[in-house]
């Protein structure tokens, strides 16, 4: 067996994103994407497609690219690699919902190599509640170690901790929502184990809209006033802060000159900062607040 090229990857995460765009428009059942396609002036281009006129999805957007040329300076120092031209491929979701009852949720699979033969892949999938649910929880944690367990028992703890780790604000000391998994620089020495790499990430990207589909359904219809509303846009502002601090596919990027308007696509149609606010003790906020850590079992939690 040998290893895809990069033009083939390329190829594939092209229909991966045809894929995703085609269930969250029937999850949706109301709203289309709208393409943009665009190129890069150093080399390569892409597809973004933001989600338009939805029934529950307020702002979606889902991101394909394939860019290459020189490795700028910046990040050949930041990874410790020597200078070589580099080419980059991947898809990269994440969807803003009009009810607080639903979700943020987030996706990223991506493929780098560089023409000395360095290469590897990275991604992530995570979840970030505006009111956390156990059972949504459970149930998000439970599919994503399905998957993982499909291709190596020890993906799920070690990308597990990973996300808890990477998806952390910092200067607000909690964590984006309740995780799911990042893994990043994974490669293989046998082309048989950079295919079941290249494999896991299309299964990630496979459980996007189908896991999403469930929340569509199930929380889609969940009454909610103007508080839920108001701390939604709370949450949102979090989401943006560590989008625009932390977030290194934005710095990546905005680094290697990027398509502004595609990279900050992830940004929510409106937020909100409130000074000093608190959550009201014992409420549905306050439990959510209490349980923006590290470390939580989801699986297990409250059994």
């Amino acid at each position: 067996m040998s290893r895809k090229t990069k033009t083939e990857i390329a190829e594939i995460y092209r229909e991966m994103q045809d894929h995703i765009c085609a269930g969250l428009e029937a999850g949706d059942g109301q709203g289309k994407f709208k393409e943009d396609r665009w190129t890069r002036e150093e080399g390569g281009g892409g597809r973004t497609r933001i989600f338009e006129g939805g029934a529950i999805i307020e702002k979606g957007g889902v991101a394909f690219s394939a860019v290459h040329g020189p490795t700028p300076e910046k990040i050949l120092k930041k990874l410790g690699l020597e200078q070589a031209d580099f080419f980059a491929t991947g898809v990269s979701i994440v969807l803003h919902p009009h009810s607080p009852m639903l979700p943020i949720m987030h996706m990223n699979i991506r493929y780098f190599e560089m023409e000395n033969g360095t290469h590897w892949f990275g991604g992530g999938i995570d979840l970030t509640p505006h009111y956390i649910n156990v059972e949504d929880a459970r149930y998000f944690h439970s599919q994503v170690k399905e998957v993982c367990d499909r291709f190596d028992p020890g993906y799920y703890p070690r990308f597990k901790a990973w996300a808890d780790d990477y998806f952390f604000v910092k200067h607000r000391n909690e964590t984006r929502g309740i995780g799911g998994i990042f893994y990043d620089r994974l490669s293989a020495k046998t082309d048989e184990g950079f295919e079941q790499i290249l494999d896991f990430s299309l299964e990630i990207g496979r459980l996007f809209p189908r896991v999403y589909s469930h929340f569509m359904e199930k929380n889609s219809k969940i009454p909610f006033g103007p508080n839920q509303k108001a701390w939604q846009n709370l949450r949102r502002g979090r989401y943006v802060e560590f989008n625009l601090v932390w977030d290194a596919g934005t710095k990546f990027g905005l680094d290697t000159n990027g398509r502004t308007e595609s990279i900050l696509m992830s940004m929510p149609p409106q937020a909100e900062w409130t000074y000093m606010h608190e959550p009201t003790q014992g409420s549905a906020e306050d439990f959510t607040q209490r349980h923006l850590k590290k470390d939580i079992d989801w699986l297990t939690f409250g059994q």
